[in-house]
């Protein structure tokens, strides 16, 4: 019975280090977002409390070639907050703009707001988040000041020649852009 109980246990051991180790990589991501979304080369993930519900929520800087198509099936929505900022930012338009750098075209920003105590490795997470048209070179997740709050944010240097820094929140409903500025070079 000793013995039944210390391999009961052992299995539930492994499958929680299993699932703690889950690796992101393009199988995972095309698992999440479909079969034209890929990890990009040179970027590590970002883990940190986006929604603020005190559960782990995950960035992945990806290259998605058709960010529309497999949005239904694969249960995310599409957002725009770069576009929205500068007046449109309907993503079944701004998805098409073509960008300035062929290299960027397709570049995305995948979020996992994450669910219960696997957080973003659940199998149902709480929300999945695509982030179209948004230029940036380096990604880090830092704390922000929105109206007297204080709230996680996902602080980017944009691929603009002009060095520009700039955020993306989450105001609770979709994800913000707000420009920081520039460098002082």
């Amino acid at each position: 019975m000793r013995l039944r109980f210390f391999g009961f246990a052992l299995v539930l051991l492994a499958a929680s280090l299993a699932c703690a180790a889950q690796t992101v990589d393009d199988d995972f991501v095309q698992k999440q977002f479909g079969s034209s979304c890929k990890v990009q080369p040179g970027f590590s993930p970002l883990t940190g409390d986006l929604d603020g519900d005190g559960v782990e929520d995950i960035v992945i800087p990806a290259h998605c070639s058709k960010p529309m198509i497999d949005q239904t099936e694969d249960n995310f929505r599409v957002e725009d907050p770069y576009y929205t900022f500068f007046g449109y930012g309907n993503p079944k338009i701004t998805s098409e703009f073509a960008s300035e750098d062929p290299v960027a075209r397709g570049v995305v920003l995948l979020i996992i707001h994450g669910a219960g105590p696997e957080a973003w490795r659940s199998q149902t997470p709480k929300a999945k988040v695509m982030i179209i048209n948004f230029p940036y070179k380096s990604l880090v997740i830092k704390k922000m000041a929105v109206h007297k709050k204080t709230i996680m944010a996902i602080y980017a240097e944009e691929t603009s020649s002009d060095e520009m820094t700039s955020a993306l929140f989450w105001d609770g409903k979709k994800y913000k852009y707000v420009p920081l500025g520039s460098s002082m070079e």
